[in-house]
């Protein structure tokens, strides 16, 4: 994990404020700037807080993401949104014939190199050698037309200022019989779980989450927020449609915490 000092850390301005989140945050023509900034200030601690705060649960969904994406030796892969290249590096050990890990924020691609470079020294080989990561955004993705068997994108299609035209991006990118992943959280339908998920989410999560990272760019506050606000499993998976895609396929995974959409562009 790359450790950014504290003083960086809360020496910067926030992104997100009460004020800011107390209407739809996703309406903001602004989002994409402020996104970029709350994700420069926690890339740092992005990692362990993942684990933390899902329980550990958060590499499970990306392994069944993966296993979901019917991945062949063959396949070139777009990791979209890839953070610190955990699903990146997941799709490379699952044996894709190349990775691309594009991301937004330019620090946590730093992150994601850093660990790259780490384990190429670890364990020398074709792992590593697998992996590329470039900055790039999902509403213009700077590859040509069918380049990609696969794209993935894992919690971030809510960050995006547009997700109906980056999901058009996405079919454009995709090779026609190539498939979408797209892990996202959501709203759990048993009630019960609805109300603990919440209470956790909207009261724990950001004080705990907080406290680790050192953030004061109101990221943690944003994260339930951006779910609340966003559209459900349902929505989400008639706008794939609407772009074109075929065969939308839905997994709910935690009681419904988070779910896994797959999909394909027609042959």
């Amino acid at each position: 994990m790359t450790n950014v000092p504290k003083s960086d850390i809360t020496s910067r301005p926030a992104a997100w404020t009460e004020a800011d989140l107390a209407n739809n945050p996703h309406a903001r023509a602004d989002k994409p700037a402020r996104v970029r900034a709350m994700f420069a200030a926690i890339a740092g601690s992005y990692d362990l807080n993942n684990r933390v705060h899902s329980f550990g649960r958060d590499q499970a969904w990306r392994k069944y993401a993966v296993r979901s994406a019917g991945l062949k030796a063959t396949d070139r892969v777009l990791d979209m949104a890839c953070g610190t290249g955990d699903l990146t590096r997941a799709f490379a050990v699952a044996g894709a014939s190349s990775v691309l890990g594009m991301d937004f924020t330019q620090e946590m691609l730093d992150v994601a190199e850093q660990r790259r470079i780490e384990q190429a020294r670890r364990a020398p080989g074709p792992l590593s050698e697998k992996i590329t990561y470039k900055q790039g955004d999902a509403m213009a993705i700077s590859e040509a037309d069918a380049s990609f068997d696969v794209l993935s994108i894992a919690f971030g299609i809510r960050n995006v200022l547009d997700p109906r035209r980056a999901a058009g991006e996405f079919f454009r990118v995709l090779k026609p019989g190539g498939r979408l992943v797209v892990l996202e959280f959501d709203k759990p339908r048993f009630a019960p779980v609805r109300w603990a998920s919440d209470f956790y989410t909207k009261r724990i999560m950001p004080l705990t989450a907080t406290w680790i990272s050192g953030d004061r760019s109101g990221a943690y506050k944003y994260l339930p927020r951006s779910v609340d606000t966003f559209l459900d499993r349902d929505q989400l998976a008639q706008m794939l449609r609407e772009t074109g895609f075929t065969d939308v396929r839905q997994k709910a995974l935690s009681f419904g915490v988070c779910v896994c959409t797959t999909c394909q562009r027609p042959v």
